[in-house]
């Protein structure tokens, strides 16, 4: 396995878990893999398919992004293909040829692609194991809830042998259940990897105006010269006159929403993916098929519907493991905006929790990155230290009373209740569902009588957002006690909640938009590696844009910028040395070392 990833992929060890995966689907297991963005999913199905005889079936939704996945692998020496509606028939006709001689490792197809060629191609080759990337996509309480994945059932019935490994990089609890039921995997192997991205910075703005928005973005991106960011807005207008406005001030903007002709919107594609355009403001239709390593900041010029776009969105700001900001911008008419949409919406009841919760994200006094991975259930004990909230700490106060309370009348009654019932139990209110069920009898009733009702909800608010409780919102919105909540219920550990300073902080809003248009955007996380030469780096970023343009592949399938720092730090001098880089596999090395040895001996005159 490790002398695999170093031949073709470059690396000398795994990343946390990868090997656990690999083995388990080199075991012939069905494998659910939840792994973050940039955390290295694909290697996880790569590897085996390179280990295992016949063909690996990689379902996947979007074109653009099997087109960077057969880039990517095709630059490392690896026989993989697409087959899907933008290649002519004369292509799609060699790809089965190649796949019927079995010279094909790895085949992209989309799942509606997938199902003519079912009876087909899929029968007349040896497949070693079918892939689902995205796999959110096949379940309805999925953000991205796609209905042709609902097809795919039909693997398991027509390959019983061939083991089904389904990835993806957002999917709480329920969608986890849900993608293993629609999927019918047997006896799965499940792998939950950390969720945490530590090398991005979080920060949210509140209350900002257009005027404000435009001068703390043009701020932010003089913090990252030449380097490639995101900016994405709620809709179609505000894209193009975002962009208009950045344009006006020299940038290279490029702009890509669902209303542009497939043309319009691939040619921004290729342009922000070969570094010809600095930035691209996008309403979410842009990204998914993005594997850009060297973003290195995302913008939400509007606040996402729902925490698992949020997360996928930031995601796709440094995927290299280099330090990448990110900044969210929301104000009250996006809440009035996105709720309308929700209710609207087919699954109302679904997206209006989701809103809720992405609200929460925004509104805490919480350490954010711990917010973000109690959403998908992995618990952090300590707050991160990268977060606009951790630089400027709310006062706490020791809160076990209060907490205990809350979840002993959860515990009460049988974890059946919401927030609204919840407060009413606490207040000791007489309503006609209090008194119908019985709750008025339990032990906790009235306990809480002394509180404010807001204050409950904001307490309630910090309790669900530091992980004590859940809400299940495929049983009505019922709250459920957590693990973490146990041991502060039980008297096993204390809870620590902010001081809720309702005034002052309705001031400090006030203050803050009035005083923060002119406020400079404190220095974010920079790229730059310690003892790297910076002449070398840029004479190196020169080399990997000339090679990508011979080609006509984006610059960083050539090498990621983590690789060119790498090189313009410990400025290797031959061949052998070039090899030895981490991201650099024997086909690179060969393809490639004479070249950037060349502009390193250049450079240090040697």
């Amino acid at each position: 396995m490790l002398k695999t990833l170093k031949s073709y992929f470059g690396y000398d060890q795994f990343r946390p878990l990868q090997k656990e995966i690999i083995t388990s689907i080199l075991a012939k297991k069905d494998t659910l893999v939840l792994m973050p963005t940039g955390g290295g999913k694909s290697i996880c199905y790569q590897l085996p398919a390179l280990m295992m005889e016949g063909t690996a079936i990689v379902v996947s939704p979007l074109i653009s992004l099997m087109k960077d996945q057969v880039e990517s692998l095709q630059a490392n020496g690896i026989i993989a293909r697409a087959l899907n509606s933008t290649n002519d028939e004369t292509t799609n006709a060699n790809v089965r040829f190649e796949c019927r001689q079995g010279r094909v490792r790895l085949l992209y197809i989309s799942p509606e692609r997938l199902m003519s060629e079912l009876n087909f191609l899929l029968k007349d080759i040896r497949i070693s194991l079918f892939a689902i990337d995205e796999a959110h996509c096949i379940s309805q309480w999925g953000h991205d809830f796609r209905p042709e994945y609902t097809q795919l059932k039909i693997l398991r019935e027509q390959f019983p042998q061939v083991p089904i490994v389904a990835l993806t990089a957002t999917a709480d609890k329920i969608t986890r259940q849900d993608i293993l039921k629609q999927l019918d995997m047997k006896d799965p192997q499940i792998f939950i990897s950390s969720f945490d991205r530590p090398n991005l910075n979080l920060e949210v703005r509140r209350g900002y105006q257009q005027k404000d928005k435009i001068r703390t973005i043009l701020n932010f991106i003089r913090k990252h010269p030449q380097e490639s960011g995101i900016i994405y807005c709620m809709s179609r207008n505000t894209t193009e006159k975002v962009a208009e406005m950045l344009s006006d001030y020299g940038l290279k903007v490029a702009v890509y929403h669902a209303g542009l002709s497939t043309p319009v919107r691939e040619a921004a594609q290729d342009d922000f993916i070969n570094d010809r355009v600095q930035i691209v403001c996008a309403t979410i239709a842009f990204g998914m098929g993005i594997d850009k390593s060297n973003v290195r900041w995302v913008i939400h010029y509007n606040l996402p519907k729902s925490i698992e776009s949020f997360y996928q969105e930031i995601g796709r700001a440094g995927r290299d493991g280099l330090p990448s900001d990110t900044l969210l911008f929301y104000s009250f008419s996006d809440i009035i905006l996105l709720s309308k949409f929700a209710a609207d919406s087919k699954q109302q009841e679904i997206n209006l929790e989701k809103l809720n919760r992405m609200q929460q994200y925004a509104e805490t006094d919480i350490c954010r990155r711990r917010i973000l991975l109690n959403y998908f259930g992995e618990t952090m004990d300590h707050d991160c230290g990268n977060c606009d909230v951790c630089r400027n700490p709310p006062e706490r106060f020791d809160g076990t009373i209060i907490v205990q309370k809350a979840l002993s009348a959860i515990a009460r009654t049988n974890q059946q209740i919401g927030t609204h019932t919840l407060i009413d139990i606490l207040k000791g209110s007489a309503s006609q569902e209090i008194i119908e069920k019985g709750y008025d009898k339990v032990k906790t009733y009235g306990a809480g009588r002394e509180i404010p009702a807001r204050d409950w909800q904001d307490y309630l608010l910090q309790m669900l957002n530091l992980g004590y409780f859940e809400v299940a919102y495929n049983e009505n919105n019922h709250l459920k006690i957590t693990e973490a909540g146990k041991k502060v219920l039980f008297g096993q550990t204390t809870a620590q909640l902010v001081t809720i300073k309702r005034e002052e902080k309705a001031a400090r809003t006030r203050k803050s938009a009035k005083n923060q248009t002119a406020e400079q955007v404190p220095l974010f996380g920079q790229t730059s590696t310690e003892n790297q030469d910076d002449r070398l780096f840029e004479e190196l970023r020169q080399l990997r844009k000339k090679l990508a343009d011979s080609q006509a592949i984006p610059p960083y399938i050539v090498l990621t910028d983590k690789t060119l720092h790498l090189l313009a730090t410990l400025k290797p001098t031959t061949i052998e040395a070039f090899g030895e880089i981490s991201g650099i596999g024997e086909y690179k090395k060969e393809k490639y070392g004479k070249d950037f040895i060349t502009v390193i001996r250049h450079v240090l005159k040697v």
